[in-house]
């Protein structure tokens, strides 16, 4: 024989399920879970993403309903989307305190706002008739700094509403320092802020556009980053965190871990990572066309977020693997011997 072998056997801590479970370097808790959720204005009962099974736009009634199960399942957070049934060119709805967005913040903040962290989304697009996060300027361009001053209200108007975190996910320059700026002058300076920093435009986010209600007109690609483009990720956390960012984040998750590992690797605030609509859609279509274990897919995809370095992830798969992880630990506390690791098990034979 050469080398080490057959001294040096890895294979002895993969022997077993309660090996594998001990010696896990990555392992994933409810507690790490932020669940994106849709409220659709003037619905009366939930509505189906047909591109997102398994997701869907909620009443008020439906959303008060899923905000409990996720409470109970010991989620994180959730992070909330508006989609308002009138939109015009200045998103004029996401500063209405009556608007559908800070109505669903309040009902979040009452329903279960002692149990898990309250998030809204900070962007125009969801309420503007062009699609875009900002403003437009006469030629049709994104126009940056009026932008701003649209934020700078809608940070005021969602911390009012109850937002314990503010997540500015538009990718305007100096969106974090104008929300600030704006948050403290209010009164709000306990009110935390989630940069989008490295967020890019990726083809991933399609079964999103109609979670929301899309009127998308082009593309977003002169302010969100171009996926060939790692180091411009990199520069725009730097650049949050300077700007007071309390939290900063890699959009999309799957294809960008080389950017979420450097990013982990330098932030001096936590890191999070949003396993977007496209991700989901993906795992759930294959599973449903029965090519893959939806449960356990679902699970490495988000262990290998993990692994990569994100302290939290935004994932659709929030409530259903938090159900999972719970199940798995009630096993084990009433002496199951349940194989339970990093990945989720199937009950399949391994590969």
């Amino acid at each position: 024989m050469t080398g080490r072998f057959p001294q040096v056997r890895p294979r002895r801590l993969r022997a077993t399920p309660a090996m594998r479970r001990l010696v896990a370097e990555t392992r994933i808790h409810p507690a790490e879970l932020v669940l994106p959720m849709f409220i659709r204005e003037g619905a009366t009962d939930a509505i189906d993403i047909s591109s997102m099974p398994g997701v869907q736009q909620h009443s008020l009634d439906s959303f008060r309903r899923a905000l409990n199960e996720a409470a109970e399942q010991g989620v994180g957070g959730v992070n909330l989307f508006g989609v308002p049934t009138s939109k015009d060119a200045e998103g004029s709805g996401a500063t209405d305190p009556d608007g559908i967005l800070n109505v669903a913040i309040r009902v979040a903040k009452e329903e279960v706002g002692d149990a898990l962290v309250v998030q809204s989304d900070l962007c125009l697009d969801e309420f503007t008739d062009h699609g875009h996060c900002g403003v437009l300027a006469a030629d049709g361009s994104v126009d940056n700094d009026a932008t701003l001053l649209r934020y700078r209200d809608m940070a005021v108007a969602q911390a009012e509403a109850g937002a314990e975190l503010v997540c500015m996910s538009g990718m305007m320059d100096g969106q974090i320092a104008a929300a600030r700026d704006a948050l403290d002058t209010a009164g709000h300076s306990g009110t935390a802020l989630l940069a989008y920093s490295a967020k890019y435009a990726s083809a991933f986010y399609g079964p999103f556009r109609e979670a929301v209600a899309s009127t998308l007109q082009g593309d977003r690609r002169t302010y969100q980053i171009d996926a060939a483009d790692g180091r411009q990720g990199l520069r725009e956390v730097l650049l949050d965190i300077e700007e007071g960012a309390d939290i900063v984040m890699v959009k999309p998750a799957m294809s960008y871990l080389d950017v979420l590992a450097r990013t982990a690797d330098v932030s001096e605030v936590p890191v999070w990572a949003y396993q977007i609509s496209g991700e989901y859609a993906m795992i759930t279509a294959a599973a449903q066309n029965g090519w893959i274990d939806r449960d356990a897919a679902a699970m490495e995809a988000l262990v290998g977020i993990k692994r990569a370095g994100a302290d939290a992830i935004l994932t659709y798969f929030a409530v259903d693997i938090a159900r999972k992880l719970n199940q798995e630990a009630g096993l084990r506390t009433s002496g199951s011997t349940a194989a339970v690791s990093g990945v989720a098990t199937t009950g399949k034979a391994p590969e």
